[in-house]
């Protein structure tokens, strides 16, 4: 019996020893996944990205924008035109850009500054048509007026400030920047006035214009410093016919 007990002990004290010169895994503790659910992405440094957006632009026309056009119609004629006045012009439309920006992190803290380009062709119309008759209800005329706004171009200057949960980065922005605006124009009588060659009288006009954006979004990162995006965001154009354009956009991008 003595020695069955001496041979427990002697095998109990190697187990031992054998036991405190295992390495310290993790597997011993739990799950793998405790310590990447806790993980923070580092979005520290340089990003580039491609986007496109699907939008709708709403321009609030001056419902006298034709006027000028419309006033050459009246003199030294015999028929009676008479014109009704645009409304506001709805259109949606999508695009496509690039982004480029880059970001300062403190802990969950993410601030940023991004430069975002969108080439959409958000294009909205209005347009009126009219009968005019004399005294005696005999029709004179038919008259169209019609005005489109195009946005072509927009690029911002964006601030970015946003908060790290795990592999998610939401964001909040706000900027400014400039575009190009196309305003055409046209009317067009029936019939013609007396001594003019043309139906159709039209005017064509591309202009610099500046304006303000805002929204919301949520960068997540995959592998390899590559992450998706989607993105919220409200457009302002200030100068000459006031447009307002909501956007949603997708984008994929690297960060450095």
């Amino acid at each position: 019996m003595r020695k069955y007990l001496v041979a427990a002990t002697i095998w109990g004290a190697a187990s031992a020893a054998h036991a405190a010169d295992l390495p310290d895994l993790p597997v011993l503790r739990g799950s793998f996944t405790d310590g990447l659910s806790t993980s923070r992405t580092n979005w520290s440094g340089f990003y580039v990205g491609g986007q496109g957006d699907y939008g709708a632009l709403t321009a609030n026309i001056p419902p006298a924008v034709n006027a000028d056009l419309q006033a050459s119609y009246t003199s030294g004629t015999s028929n009676v035109y008479r014109w009704v006045d645009l409304g506001q012009a709805k259109g949606t439309t999508s695009g496509y850009g690039a982004f480029a920006g880059y970001n300062w992190q403190w802990d969950d803290v993410v601030l940023g500054i991004e430069g975002n380009y969108v080439h959409g062709g958000f294009h909205a119309a209005s347009s009126s048509m009219r009968y005019n008759y004399d005294v005696g209800g005999i029709l004179q005329s038919t008259t169209y007026s019609t005005a489109s706004v195009r946005v072509d171009d927009f690029g911002s200057l964006r601030m970015r400030a946003g908060w790290t949960a795990g592999c998610f980065l939401p964001y909040a922005f706000i900027g400014g920047g400039v575009g190009s605006q196309v305003v055409d124009r046209s009317i067009s009588a029936n019939p013609a006035p007396v001594g003019y060659a043309f139906v159709t009288s039209s005017d064509h006009k591309s202009t610099r214009v500046y304006g303000y954006s805002a929204g919301l979004g949520v960068d997540v990162a995959l592998f390899a410093g590559l992450f998706v995006r989607a993105e919220y965001e409200y457009q302002r154009v200030t100068t000459n016919i006031d447009s307002n354009i909501n956007s949603v956009r997708a984008g994929l991008g690297y960060k450095f």
